[in-house]
C-alpha cells in the first residue's frame, strides 16, 4: 500500500482509508475482523466524525483502534451539533464550540490527540479567522496534529487556502464527479492534500442500478458504466479498482476513503488494494474520455 504525505506534515497516510461511518455497532466481532483485515491490507488511515450516530461512531472506532493507536492515523470532524431533543443538528462553526467539542471527541475516541481534525462543512459567512485560530490553538496544545476542511464549496476552499495552514481538503471526487479537478493545481500549489470521498459514485459504477447523477442522464451513466466494466475486463481488474485508481492518480489526492460494513466487503477492498499496485496512469487514459467534465456552479 502506498503511503502519501499529508499536506506539509510528517504524517503518512495510506492511499486507501477506511470510513468508520459505515460500521454497524451491533456487529462487534465482525467490526474487529474489518479493522484487522484493514490493517493487514496496509490501511493506516481511519476517518469518522462527531456527527455520525450522535458521537457513537467515534466511540466505536476509538475502542476498535485503541490497541493500535500509535500505529494509525485517526481523523474526525467538527462543526455540527446535535440538538438536545435529537431531532437534527445545527451548524455550529465557532472558535468557542470547536475548543469545547474537541474535548468530547478525545474522550469518545479514547485518545489524547487527534491526528487530523476537520471542519465538517463550512460557509463563506462563517467566522473563518476565528475557526482557523481555534485549530492553531489545538495544534499548539498538542490536541491535534493537523487540521483540514471537508468541503465542496470553491469559495470556502480558496479562502482557507489563502488564510490558513490547513493540511487537507476532503472532497467528493469520482469518475462521475470530476468537479474538484478544476482546483487541483491551486490546491497543489499550497501543498495541501485532497482526501477523496464518494469515489464509487454511490455504487452506480459497480452493481447498483443506474440513475441520473448530477448532470448526467441515466443513459449516460449506463454508457459509462459499461465502458468501465469493459476496461476492467481488459486489465484483469475490478470496476471498483478502476474507479478508485482514477482518483488516486491525480495529484494532490492523498487518500480515498472507502466505507466498509462487512468483513466480506473488506476482503473485496483488500483485492482492490492489490490490483491498484499493478495499474498505472496510462491504463486509465480511456476513462478520461466519454463524459463531459462538469464544474461547480454554486459558491464560486
Amino acid at each position: 500500500m502506498k503511503l502519501h504525505k499529508l499536506g506539509d506534515t510528517s504524517l503518512l497516510i495510506s492511499s486507501i482509508g477506511l470510513g468508520g461511518m459505515s460500521l454497524i455497532p451491533t456487529q462487534k466481532e465482525e467490526n474487529q475482523q474489518i479493522i484487522s483485515k484493514a490493517r493487514d491490507a496496509g490501511i493506516n488511515y481511519f476517518d469518522t466524525a462527531d456527527l455520525y450516530d450522535k458521537g457513537e461512531n467515534e466511540k466505536l472506532l476509538g475502542k476498535l483502534l485503541k490497541p493500535y493507536r500509535k500505529e494509525v492515523i485517526l481523523a474526525t470532524k467538527v462543526g455540527n451539533k446535535w440538538r438536545d431533543d435529537g431531532s437534527g443538528w445545527d451548524w455550529k462553526a465557532s472558535k468557542t464550540y470547536i475548543l469545547e467539542a474537541v474535548e468530547s471527541s478525545l474522550t469518545r475516541l479514547q485518545t489524547d490527540y487527534i491526528d487530523l481534525y476537520q471542519l465538517h462543512g463550512g460557509t463563506i459567512e462563517d467566522p473563518i479567522e476565528d475557526i482557523i485560530d481555534a485549530f492553531e490553538i489545538l495544534k499548539v496544545q498538542g490536541k491535534i496534529r493537523a487540521y483540514g476542511i471537508s468541503s465542496i464549496r470553491p469559495n470556502v476552499i480558496k479562502t482557507y487556502l489563502e488564510k490558513s495552514q490547513l493540511s487537507s481538503i476532503m472532497m467528493q471526487y469520482s469518475l462521475l464527479d470530476r468537479r474538484p479537478e478544476e482546483y487541483f493545481d491551486l490546491i497543489s500549489t499550497h501543498g495541501v492534500s485532497v482526501i477523496a470521498r464518494g469515489t464509487l459514485s454511490q455504487g452506480l459504477l459497480l452493481d447498483k442500478p443506474a440513475k441520473e447523477y448530477l448532470s448526467y442522464s441515466e443513459e449516460k451513466v449506463i454508457e459509462f458504466k459499461k465502458k468501465i466494466h469493459d476496461l476492467a475486463k481488459q486489465l484483469h481488474a475490478s470496476p471498483q479498482t478502476l474507479s478508485t485508481a482514477y482518483t488516486l492518480v491525480h495529484r494532490p489526492v492523498g487518500s480515498a476513503i472507502i466505507g466498509i460494513r462487512t468483513a466480506a466487503q473488506m476482503e473485496d477492498l483488500a483485492i482492490t488494494i492489490n490490483q491498484l499496485a499493478k495499474l498505472n496512469a496510462n491504463d486509465l487514459l480511456p476513462l478520461e474520455h466519454g463524459l463531459k467534465t462538469i464544474q461547480y456552479s454554486d459558491h464560486r
